[in-house]
């Protein structure tokens, strides 16, 4: 019996020993992530293979201060949080929006670019300033996003109709066509639309409050601590302004969340958010 126990001790021991040294590898090895690549221009295909976009540059830059190697692999969304829980991946580079529901069942770093909504309508057209100006004008929105449930929430409020559409590009042909004055989408989906189109301008921005971040498992402080470092030091230096401006044609005000640094860690107001002040360590 004793040689049983003892036995069982030095396989717990063993395990322990093996768990750690795991632990050691996930925060020194390469860093394996994943994203969307279907989310234009955050993440999307190469005409000769691999991934581009925002999200890529910041990956690999985050990999590159941290001196690790990264893999991100393309995956569907709705397969990225239970890959990170599961320990496929280390965090998640793809941009996750940061809600009060995700942020309990996840840890985020601050955050590095905002999420709100922006008019695109012809550069021809005079510029919206104020949502008042949308009476009688048609809004084009992709069916099913937070774009229409904004629109149906506010056509009444403000005056205006709106046209859904199965796929943004086809709410941005409505604009072209003079089907619609406006499509409402992401600001960074339609700077980027803008920048590839000449005839047509961003307008108007509602401001939503929210944020993109980088997310984690609940359970790794270590790991979400150090690329927020990284990110703190990527805002003070002008890296993930360069790569809005790089990719989505704007470049961010000192207060949006791709400029100003968090004093702490995380997204402040959220849960998971560590108010302990932090002094960024940059190379």
């Amino acid at each position: 019996m004793q040689g049983l126990t003892k036995l069982i001790r030095q396989c717990l021991l063993g395990s322990t020993l093996l768990l750690g040294a795991a632990a050691s590898m996930a925060q020194t090895g390469p860093i394996r992530t994943a994203v969307d690549s279907t989310f234009a221009p955050h993440a999307m295909s190469k005409l000769d293979g691999g991934l581009q976009g925002f999200n890529i540059d910041l990956g690999q830059e985050i990999a590159k201060r941290l001196g690790r190697e990264i893999t991100i692999e393309p995956a569907e969304f709705s397969g990225l949080v239970p890959g990170l829980n599961s320990g496929r991946y280390e965090f998640l580079i793809a941009p996750v929006t940061v809600t009060p529901e995700r942020a309990k069942s996840l840890l985020f770093t601050e955050g590095y670019l905002d999420t709100d909504y922006t008019f695109l309508g012809k550069k021809s057209a005079p510029a919206l300033t104020s949502l008042d100006q949308l009476k009688g004008k048609v809004i084009a929105v992709n069916k099913g996003s937070n774009y229409e449930a904004w629109a149906k929430d506010n056509a009444e409020k403000y005056g205006f109709k709106y046209e859904v559409y199965g796929a943004n590009a086809d709410a941005v042909q409505a604009v072209l066509a003079s089907r619609a004055d406006y499509n409402l989408a992401g600001t960074t989906v339609v700077s980027w639309v803008a920048k590839q189109n000449p005839r047509l301008a961003t307008s108007y921005t509602i401001k939503t409050g929210l944020v993109w971040a980088v997310a984690f498992r609940r359970d790794d402080q270590a790991g979400r601590a150090k690329v927020s470092n990284v990110l703190k030091c990527m805002k003070k230096d002008g890296t993930i302004a360069a790569l809005a401006k790089k990719w989505f044609g704007f470049t961010p005000q000192p207060t949006d969340s791709a400029v100003a640094i968090a004093a702490g860690t995380g997204v402040p107001g959220m849960d998971g958010y560590d108010p302990t002040p932090v002094t960024p360590t940059c190379k």
